[in-house]
């Protein structure tokens, strides 16, 4: 092994000394235990971030799923109904046909069911049931017009300060009426089948969710058959035909920019052109689907300019040199393949659509519809905007019913992003 020999006469020579980078050094190993802990501050800070957000989620839908179960239930109660002492006569005949409504409401079937009830239990009876509980005896009495000639036991909504009181959060005098009638075997809490099957009403004992299911069903129908196809074809032509120069640039920022502006100009925008110019029915979801489609339009050509980009261009290169024309090299090679990225800001763009109210609200899609819609002219509201509408009710009882209709809009919400998503991984290509 070589020394280090120094010559006669002259000290001995020192050791080289060592690289400011060497790793043995202990400043450079205090900067590598500092850069470690940083790493491990890092990771720590982004699992905390994932945690917080998961909790707050958990809590969201917990909150939801707890107050919202209780809008999915109904109380009830057992109301024995004598026609002839309640004073309701009618014959059978006037109860055929598209007038049967009528002929009851005409023969006060409302009073005879508040008399029947007084009957049934005594003084203040009437205060037991629910504005809208002769609704359900006029459904009984048209299934079966011979009810009419004897009597009958008919199941009806409670009132709301007893359906508080049978879910654990009445007054002391709900809940011990409520008691009585549970010793009694008259009252009894079912599945509210009328939530998903009625429209609004003012009575939350009755009200349904789905006249504004089925507007939301309408208007995203529309927003979907003209923001998507325009979208993709303005997406192909910026990308694939349209010429380089100032035009095109400030058409991209234009789309940019309307991708960024807030939702309610928009709705300014439907006010002044689908109703005030074109004079569309007001409050309908043709005209809340023409305004949604231009509030989503700009997401889905940004993503979808995006999404072809990202199309190798030796794909189009290929297509070429086998001898496709530049149309079919569009539609057969590269709109395939850049298909689910297409379908990802359409996704996006559909998400923010649905829980869109400001614009609606410019439209006046806000209006109390006791109807169902049956075509797209109809008047309509929303899922969103029934929610609102609910939110600002005074009653207690559609406090339950407002967080209820949040968990049908998520649901909602989650199954046309299933499909979407579906889709997506339908046309994805793995390279």
């Amino acid at each position: 092994m070589n020394k280090m020999v120094s010559a006669p006469g002259q000290p001995a020579a020192s050791p080289p000394e060592r690289a400011p980078t060497d790793w043995r050094e202990p400043a450079m190993q205090r900067r590598i235990r500092r850069r470690y802990a940083a790493e491990r501050r890092f990771r720590l800070f982004g699992l905390g971030a994932v945690v917080m957000s998961a909790g707050f989620l958990v809590f969201l839908l917990a909150t939801m799923l707890i107050n919202g179960a209780q809008g999915f239930t109904q109380t009830e109660i057992t109301l024995p109904i004598d026609f002839p002492r309640a004073g309701l006569t009618l014959d059978a005949d006037r109860l055929k046909g598209e007038g049967a409504d009528l002929a009851l409401a005409g023969a006060g079937l409302a009073e005879a069911t508040s008399r029947a009830a007084v009957i049934a239990f005594g003084p203040g009876g009437d205060s037991l049931l629910s504005d809208g509980a002769w609704l359900r005896v006029r459904d009984q009495v048209k299934a079966n017009p011979a009810l009419l000639q004897g009597h009958a036991l008919v199941h009806v909504p409670a009132a709301t300060d007893l359906d508080i009181a049978a879910k654990g959060r009445g007054t002391p005098d709900a809940e011990a009426a409520v008691a009585t009638l549970r010793r009694e075997g008259k009252l009894h809490t079912v599945f509210n089948w009328p939530f998903l099957t009625e429209s609004d009403s003012t009575d939350p004992t009755i009200v349904g969710i789905w006249g504004a299911l089925k507007g939301s069903i309408f208007t995203m129908l529309v927003t979907l058959a003209l923001a998507f196809p325009v979208g993709v074809l303005s997406a192909l032509y910026l990308e694939e035909y349209a010429p380089r120069n100032r035009w095109t640039d400030l058409i991209e920022v234009s789309i940019n920019n309307l991708a960024a502006v807030p939702s309610i100009i928009f709705g300014l925008l439907g006010l002044a052109v689908f109703l005030n110019t074109f004079h569309l029915p007001r409050s309908a979801s043709l005209v809340g689907g023409l305004t949604l489609a231009l509030m989503t339009m700009p997401v889905i050509v940004i993503a979808g300019r995006n999404a072809i980009k990202s199309v190798p261009p030796s794909i189009r290169d290929a297509a070429l040199g086998v001898g496709a024309s530049p149309i079919q090299v569009v539609f057969h090679h590269v709109l395939p393949l850049a298909l689910p990225g297409i379908l990802t800001g359409t996704i996006i763009g559909m998400a923010r659509a649905l829980g869109e109210t400001a614009p609606l609200l410019m439209i006046g899609m806000r209006a109390f519809i006791a109807t169902p819609p049956s075509r797209l002219t109809d008047p309509a509201t929303v899922l969103p905007v029934q929610i609102f509408l609910w939110s600002d009710e005074v009653s207690r009882g559609f406090i339950e019913k407002t967080s209820a209709a949040i968990i049908v809009l998520l649901v909602f919400l989650l199954a046309m992003n299933g499909v979407a998503i579906y889709l997506r991984n339908k046309f994805e290509t793995r390279w």
